[in-house]
């Protein structure tokens, strides 16, 4: 099932991060995507996952901390919940400027593997915003339009992604190797 078949819109402006853990569901869980079947559905369920992931307890009933809904979706519970969906162990590492290289040709790699990478991005100081990659083409799922954007490896060494407004790259949540 193809679930971009209409936009698939974050319901608001924290929940970006659950959005993109419900479309890698989408992609790996034909039952799921069956279920969630019309934007209503997407939206209570990006609005669960986001409950879930900043609660006391994730996708396995782990312990995990507890984080502020307001600041959004922490990098370590995406991680958590894409190793939960794909059955392979993911972590989060900081886009550092100096190593902006390295980390794209690992974002390339592990898409060109079948494998979904969120990458938070935002401005100059903070990461705002959560996508994620879907193909080693740089394809990408952005939550802000509910669709398919892509952009260029230039852009993104030099910071200047234009995604939904947002320019840097901060974090990448990858599969282990």
């Amino acid at each position: 099932m193809d679930p971009f078949g209409q936009p698939l819109l974050q319901p608001d402006q924290r929940s970006c991060g659950a959005a993109v853990v419900v479309v890698a569901r989408l992609l790996h869980d034909a039952d799921y995507a069956t279920y969630v079947d019309t934007p209503a559905r997407f939206e209570q369920e990006t609005l669960a996952v986001h409950r879930r992931v900043t609660g006391v307890a994730d996708a396995l009933g782990r312990s995990q901390l507890p984080w502020p809904q307001a600041l959004g979706t922490p990098p370590w519970a995406v991680a958590r919940e894409l190793s939960v969906i794909t059955d392979t162990p993911y972590h989060s590492r900081l886009v550092l400027p100096t190593a902006r290289q390295r980390c794209l040709d690992s974002i390339e790699a592990a898409a060109d593997g079948g494998h979904e990478v969120a990458l938070y991005v935002g401005n100059a100081w903070l990461p705002r915003h959560v996508v994620l990659v879907l193909d080693g083409n740089l394809t990408t799922y952005d939550p802000s339009c509910g669709r398919r954007v892509t952009f260029t490896r230039e852009r993104f060494l030099g910071a200047h992604l234009s995604i939904a407004g947002w320019s840097h790259p901060w974090i990448a949540v990858l599969p282990e190797r």
